[in-house]
């Protein structure tokens, strides 16, 4: 595909100096192509014009650049490398999400189960669906490669497209604060999009909270939304709602919300409520996921399937269908006189979601498993460990990912927080054997909760990802404790 129809009709286009004949997408100037385009981007800390050469040298024969470069190729000037290049993987590809009706979901806690909880309502409605989010991406059935909760755009229209010739009708992707501030999802029509919730993270990021809420404000504020989903009872809520020029349907409990959940009963093995719409339409719901927040991800996901046409009777079948969800308040079949939840809180607000929802049905001791990533956040680290103190019975502190940092000085920052609540802890910074000690200690109607990892299945220490997937861990840690068990008997 030549330059000009690559960018054709793009609003960042200042000048092609010449054209080219384009085979490959790349923003990795090591990466060994054949007349590839690479896009210079400019970081925080590294932009990528320096890298030009290299890109050229392993087969790229043009540039998408903010200044010309004195190199021997083709070049795409343009105002914005980042908007382009979410222009062109869209060109690239064909424009696959002109061919599927889109679904956006941002919030800080949510996206994840409200995505899964939509598809399953879609698929309930006749539909062939997909998932693009934390997880991974779904096409129907088939597991699809990502890497980032909203992927960079070579891969997520190349993703896009693979699900459009598949015949997927509708996906449902969750949307960063990251994505839309970037621009990866420039030009990009959403049929609806939901608003889940605003709390503290990422502020390694963004650096304040009204910068973090700027970024999610993004998906409402900019004409990317026909429709809008918005959940009133967060506090900021309010000020999405006034950001919009779109139909809006807003969902709730305990605001004056146009589609509303209420006698809602709350057990360790689910939720049932009864979902009314504007006091004109109710079905009663049982959703096999537990906890108050799930109440809210079954509305949100509800909204945005009454905005697509979605009857109340496929949105019961859809909710009640869907089991569980990777990660997410997720039941160990341990077999074992105690219970073991695997949850990805690891901000918190989803710590305390978790702790305090556990709390309703805990006959015994809540035992808790939790660490804090490295390189991220240090603000939430202490306050992770006061919520911890104040909500668990006994918190055993070990690594997330610390990613480039020492384990020990991560776990200093959340001992400062949960040290002045006077609650028991320890420290055992290798994660398995924090586990194990958790197993080892408990007794029948305790419950453990492992937070922080949920569906992850690797632990990322100085660059390198190793094996760590905690529902294996803790299998072999069962196994490993039977053995020895019987060797002593």
């Amino acid at each position: 595909m030549n330059l000009a129809t690559l960018t054709a009709g793009m609003p960042e286009l200042i000048e092609i100096t010449r054209e080219a004949e384009i085979e490959t997408l790349t923003a990795d100037s090591r990466m060994k192509c054949t007349n590839g385009l690479f896009f210079c981007i400019r970081g925080g800390s590294v932009d990528a014009h320096d890298f030009a050469p290299q890109a050229v040298a392993n087969g790229c024969c043009a540039l998408v650049v903010e200044r010309k470069l004195p190199i021997d190729c083709a070049q795409v000037l343009v105002t914005d490398v980042r908007a382009a290049m979410t222009r062109i993987a869209s060109a690239f590809n064909g424009h696959p999400e002109r061919r599927l009706k889109l679904i956006g979901v941002t919030g800080t806690k949510g996206k994840t189960t409200t995505t899964f909880l939509l598809k399953s309502i879609i698929e309930a409605a006749g539909l062939s669906c997909g998932i693009i989010g934390t997880t991974g991406c779904i096409a129907g059935t088939t597991k699809l490669p990502s890497h980032l909760t909203t992927p960079d755009p070579i891969e997520m229209f190349e993703i896009l497209r693979i699900m459009a010739d598949a015949g997927v009708q509708v996906v449902c992707m969750e949307v960063s604060a990251h994505a839309l501030y970037l621009r990866k999802l420039v030009g990009v029509s959403f049929e609806a999009a939901a608003y889940t919730n605003l709390s503290q993270d990422h502020l390694d990021f963004f650096g304040t909270m009204e910068k973090y809420f700027a970024a999610k404000q993004l998906l409402f504020s900019s004409g990317m939304a026909r429709n809008a989903a918005i959940n009133v009872d967060e506090e900021t809520g309010d000020d999405v709602c006034a950001q919009l020029d779109c139909p809006l349907l807003t969902y709730g409990i305990s605001g004056q919300a146009d589609l509303f959940a209420r006698d809602i009963e709350i057990t360790e093995t689910g939720v049932s409520f009864t979902l009314n719409l504007r006091n004109l339409h109710k079905e009663r719901i049982h959703l096999l996921l537990t906890g108050m927040f799930n109440v809210y991800n079954a509305l949100a996901a509800a909204a945005c399937a009454l905005i697509l046409g979605v009857s109340l009777e496929d949105i019961r079948k859809g909710l009640e269908a869907v089991v569980s969800v990777p990660g997410r308040v997720e039941m160990l079949g341990t077999q074992t006189p105690y219970r073991m939840i695997l949850d990805y809180s690891h901000s918190p607000d989803a710590l305390q979601n978790i702790l305090r929802t556990v709390r309703e049905f805990c006959r015994g001791r809540l035992i808790l498993v939790f660490g804090c990533g490295g390189d991220r956040d240090k603000g939430k680290r202490p306050m992770m460990g006061e919520i911890a103190g104040q909500l668990a019975d006994y918190s055993i502190l070990t690594s997330d990912n610390p990613r480039s940092e020492d384990p020990m000085t991560i776990l200093a920052a959340i001992e400062a927080g949960i040290r002045p609540t006077g609650a028991k802890y320890e420290v055992i910074e290798n994660r398995r054997e924090a586990i194990r000690q958790a197993m080892e200690m408990a007794v029948g109607g305790d419950i453990i909760v492992l937070a922080g990892k949920g569906h992850e299945t690797y632990q990322e220490i100085n660059g390198v990802k190793y094996p760590f997937d905690e529902k294996a861990i803790v299998h072999e840690l069962l196994e490993e404790m039977k053995s020895e068990e019987s060797r002593r008997s």
